[in-house]
């Protein structure tokens, strides 16, 4: 529990976060392989699913509006379906497209990913990594000069893509600069001098290694190769992202920070990027100290990670994350307020987990179950049996905990999102009335065994069957403490 962080950002005003960079289209492709073609020594991906969400640039605007921040963007796109895609997806978001930029002469940056059993297969891009053209990169600056006055500072998300040439970036961190505007940069390449005047940079690990020639094994090592970046770039804080050791901060004056990683179980680290800058702009634009943002930013990260995709992070995910004591209050509704909820998180574009269960005494095998289940989408609904339906389905002896109990221990996981009692044998009327996107079973059902796996699958969703931990069971602990205690 923090609840100071908890305050700073509950009470936080709302920022204007203006994002200038490369815009990129990210799109899923999902399905089975169960064969190889006879055409060519090639796997067969049957396709199941099908998903686009915003990449580059355009998921950092995603994460500071989800932050609380008032998100404008400014990027390239092309003239063709891409482009109109990436625009549909901003108003999910609430983001408007007003001030993209068009070249026809150059493809919306795309990059196509074919999974299956959540294994990345192949990866297909269609890009030009070439720099605007004169004409587009005075539009991209104009933009940036017409908005940068209305904003609280102004996010430099360069992925190597032609947007963010060094002359763009230089015109726009001194516009920004002028302007009394806070610069805070997400670096690409190795000559980190284009960034000079920026006020914060944030290289990954490796991203640090490459632009200062420092490989970095050592605290030491850190502290080197922001030493090396501060005199390339002047900025006034450099901000490395350490993976699974967390963050560092420098300072120009030669004082630092470390913070220790948050996640509970990495599962992706696809868009863990465009959360932390995002986050720390949000909190920095809304005047929070530099400390207090990065530690938020740092929670933040955790929750991303913990996602399959690059996803945004809401503020309210992070206040939960913040807050675990209160991760109870709301979580527990009704079935027609569950069906609401999972309304709401489908209308911004956000993908609804359901799963069900007695979770009678719940047990290190019910968490690993849980969290794994929440990473494949942003929000997990859990039906969960009544009393009398336990007695059912298990016996008169059962449920050992009571319902009010499992549903106090559900509703504090910080993996679960909310949670509905319902008292039928199956959870058919559950899952019709949440109408999820992705339902998920443990290793003890097939895709044909799961109830309700025709409901979901015909609006468009899909089955996932998370593994069971071996030897992890109500059964298996009810049975060592009648062993021990001779019962």
């Amino acid at each position: 529990m923090n609840k100071r962080l908890f305050d700073a950002l509950n009470g936080m005003r709302r920022p204007t976060a203006l994002v200038v960079g490369d815009v990129i289209l990210d799109r899923y492709v999902r399905g089975h392989i169960e064969r190889i073609s006879p055409e060519a020594p090639a796997q067969v991906l049957e396709v199941t699913d099908e998903e686009e969400i915003l990449g580059g640039a355009a998921n950092v605007a995603a994460n500071a509006s989800a932050l609380g921040a008032k998100a404008r963007l400014v990027g390239l796109l092309g003239d063709d379906d891409g482009a109109d895609s990436i625009k549909a997806l901003l108003k999910k978001k609430g983001i408007s497209p007003a001030d993209l930029v068009t070249d026809p002469a150059r493809p919306t940056t795309r990059k196509t990913r074919f999974i299956a059993m959540r294994q990345q297969m192949l990866r297909v891009d269609r890009e030009s990594r070439a720099d605007a053209d004169n004409k587009g990169q005075a539009r991209l600056v104009a933009r940036v000069e017409g908005a940068v006055k209305k904003c609280d500072g102004v996010i430099l998300s360069d992925y190597g893509k032609g947007a963010l040439p060094a002359a763009v970036t230089a015109r726009i961190i001194k516009c920004a600069r002028k302007a009394g505007k806070m610069v805070i940069v997400d670096p690409k390449g190795r000559d980190y001098s284009k960034y000079s005047g920026a006020t914060i940079i944030t290289p990954n690990r490796k991203e640090a290694a490459l632009a200062s020639g420092v490989e970095i094994k050592t605290d030491r090592d850190y502290r080197t190769a922001a030493a090396r970046l501060f005199k390339v770039t002047g900025a006034e804080h450099i901000f490395i992202t350490r993976g699974d050791e967390g963050m560092s901060v420098f300072g120009k004056d030669g004082a630092s920070m470390h913070f220790a990683a948050e996640a509970l179980e990495v599962f992706d680290v696809t868009g863990a990027g465009d959360t932390v800058i995002a986050a720390l702009a949000v909190t920095l634009f809304a005047g929070l100290p530099l400390e207090e943002a990065a530690k938020i930013a740092n929670v933040a990260a955790a929750i991303e990670v913990g996602h399959v995709g690059a996803r945004a992070v809401t503020r309210r995910e992070v206040l939960d994350r913040l807050m675990p004591d209160k991760a109870g209050n709301g979580k527990v509704k009704s079935r027609a307020q569950a069906a609401e909820y999972a309304k709401k998180l489908r209308g911004e574009g956000r993908a609804v987990v359901f799963t069900n269960g007695c979770f009678d005494i719940v047990h290190a095998g019910h968490v690993h179950y849980l969290e794994k289940a929440r990473a494949l989408g942003d929000a997990l609904v859990v039906g969960l049996n009544s009393d009398a339906s336990v007695r059912r389905i298990k016996g008169k002896n059962r449920p050992l905990t009571k319902q009010d109990d499992r549903i106090k221990v559900l509703s504090a996981l910080s993996c679960v999102d909310a949670v509905t009692v319902f008292n039928e044998d199956t959870p058919i009327n559950v899952i019709k009335a949440v109408s999820p996107d992705i339902l998920v079973k443990g290793g003890d059902y097939t895709p044909d065994t799961v109830v309700g796996r025709d409901v979901v699958e015909k609006r468009g969703g899909r089955v996932e069957i998370v593994p069971l931990v071996a030897g992890k069971s109500t059964t298996n602990i009810i049975n060592g403490i009648m062993g021990r205690f001779g019962g």
